[in-house]
């Protein structure tokens, strides 16, 4: 699909989704290390990466769309996607060098998805085209009725991404902080894993916020000024 047509799906990358912004528990240093030479010499063709949400899947695949640099690269967010025709989305995309598709799982079941997705790994391969997958199962968990397309999912390395605990939140605040020029004392960066939201997403929303009160304020992070700062 031209680069011109997907600008109307309103399909963008977030600046901060970067894969030196991703802190990666060592149970996922190799699925890191796999996305971040894909696109060299011998790079893997297909990367299937799952768990459930907020294991940071989207981030990784953005990140890699960065990484591809003046390579062509497309992120697809199936879930959102999933409305369009899958004709309209995926038509030509194997001339990128890179195809990220994100939540793949949000169009099994629909045979039409199935069929141009199965085609579309055969383009790829045949256009030297790099495949990088998410979804919230394994391959041979992920319901769908084309047993074609799984076995084309089962190509390449399949790598799990784990839910993470409080002790990988704060560790993933501190490190956001430090990317900033931060200082998140440890003590503070659990306060704010303790009282802020449970998704990543939302939780380093507030790192923002916090970025652009101290700047403003010129105030280290302590936890009486988050306190101030995010009105708890």
């Amino acid at each position: 699909m031209p680069a011109q047509q997907q600008l109307t799906l309103n399909v963008q990358l977030r600046d901060d989704a970067t894969l030196e912004n991703f802190l990666a528990a060592d149970r996922a240093q190799a699925a890191l290390s796999a996305v971040g030479d894909q696109l060299s010499p011998g790079g893997e063709p297909l990367i299937y990466l799952y768990g459930p949400p907020d294991t940071g899947k989207s981030h990784v695949l953005q990140a890699a769309c960065h990484h591809a640099g003046a390579k062509p690269a497309m992120y697809l967010p199936l879930s959102e996607l999933s409305v369009y025709p899958p004709e309209q989305v995926l038509q030509g995309v194997e001339a990128m060098s890179l195809v990220a598709l994100d939540d793949i799982h949000a169009v099994m079941g629909n045979a039409a998805w199935e069929e141009a997705l199965f085609h579309l790994f055969n383009r790829a391969r045949e256009n030297n085209c790099r495949l990088l997958v998410s979804a919230q199962s394994s391959p041979r968990s992920l319901r769908m009725d084309l047993a074609d397309l799984r076995s084309r999912l089962s190509w390449g390395c399949v790598f799990q991404l784990h839910t993470l605990d409080d002790a990988d939140r704060q560790s993933i605040l501190r490190f956001r902080a430090q990317k900033r020029g931060l200082d998140l004392p440890v003590e503070v960066a659990s306060y704010i894993s303790d009282r802020g939201p449970r998704t990543l997403v939302d939780l380093l929303d507030l790192l923002d916020q916090l970025d652009n009160a101290s700047l403003v304020e010129k105030r280290a992070l302590s936890i009486p000024f988050v306190k101030k700062a995010l009105k708890w």
